[in-house]
């Protein structure tokens, strides 16, 4: 079983030395979240609450991730790097092939692309980018993506991106898996045909009606016999009974929540270490 520590919302120059204590602590990979910005003023409602307000204000930090993967890839040696989530539609997908490639490149291979919508709409009016077409965008996105991580001269001619033979180096050293986010029956479907699923905050009822239909839907594809990765955040306190139930309805790894959940915004490097240890004690040596 592989767990993983989301140290979203954790304030940017604290990440390189939680890293090496995540690694320390024997998770298995980190998570980073994505937004461009947060603005001032929030109309769009984020849905994973009741009320629709965010985990997050506009004073929580969002670094670059790849940006900061490539530091925390330098001190933590076998740890592996994902975002949950990233949002490539807010980006050309060259941009983001390159700062991906850049970043697996940098950390030996250890990079997993997850990746989803995204729901805040004044971000991408801001960035000039369409918000009704971002799930089509996407699944261009990553075509585009694998092309230009495959190497070699590639083109490209879809219904929103359109470029002559080019080259992009670097190029990842291995197949980059892609992880797709989000919990609605579109992100589902989206899911089941790329290399995993992210989950988004689930109760262990709700995951294991997830875990279901992926498998059903993977079935349908014809993907069933292949690798996947569902990787799971349980709400409420660590269960090592209900992980043990998930893992056998097809969960590959479970999530810690960031600090900043737990502790509350603003809490000091030293705790954040104390309840990552605390966690790995708790679980991750249990397991």
């Amino acid at each position: 079983m592989k767990f993983w520590q989301a140290l979203s919302f954790t304030e940017t120059d604290q990440l390189v030395s939680l890293a090496r204590t995540c690694e320390d602590a024997g998770f298995h990979g980190v998570f980073l979240s994505d937004h461009v910005f947060v603005p001032g003023h929030l109309e769009s409602r984020y849905p994973y609450s009741a009320d629709g307000s965010p985990p997050f204000t506009p004073a929580t930090e969002h670094p670059e991730p790849f940006a900061a993967i490539c530091a925390m890839a330098q001190v933590a040696k076998r740890l592996l790097f994902s975002t949950s989530v990233y949002l490539p539609c807010l980006r050309h997908p060259l941009h983001v092939a390159k700062s991906v490639a850049t970043a697996s490149v940098l950390s030996g291979g250890r990079v997993a692309l997850g990746v989803g919508v995204g729901w805040v709409r004044e971000e991408f009016e801001v960035l000039g980018e369409d918000f009704a077409t971002r799930g089509a965008r996407l699944e261009e996105g990553i075509e585009v993506m694998r092309k230009v991580w495959g190497g070699g001269l590639v083109e490209h001619h879809g219904r929103y991106y359109d470029f002559p033979p080019l080259a992009m180096e670097p190029r990842p050293p291995g197949p980059l898996p892609v992880w797709i986010g989000g919990r609605s029956p579109r992100a589902m479907r989206r899911a089941a045909r790329y290399d995993g699923w992210l989950s988004s905050g689930d109760s262990p009822e709700s995951a294991s009606a997830v875990l279901a239909k992926l498998r059903s839907l993977r079935e349908e594809v014809g993907l069933a016999a292949a690798p996947y990765e569902a990787i799971v955040a349980v709400a409420g306190e660590p269960d090592l009974d209900v992980y043990r139930r998930l893992e056998e309805r097809g969960a590959t790894g479970f999530v810690s929540y960031p600090p900043a959940y737990l502790l509350g915004p603003g809490c000091s490097l030293d705790e954040k270490r104390r309840a990552i240890e605390a966690w790995g004690a708790k679980v991750i040596a249990r397991y």
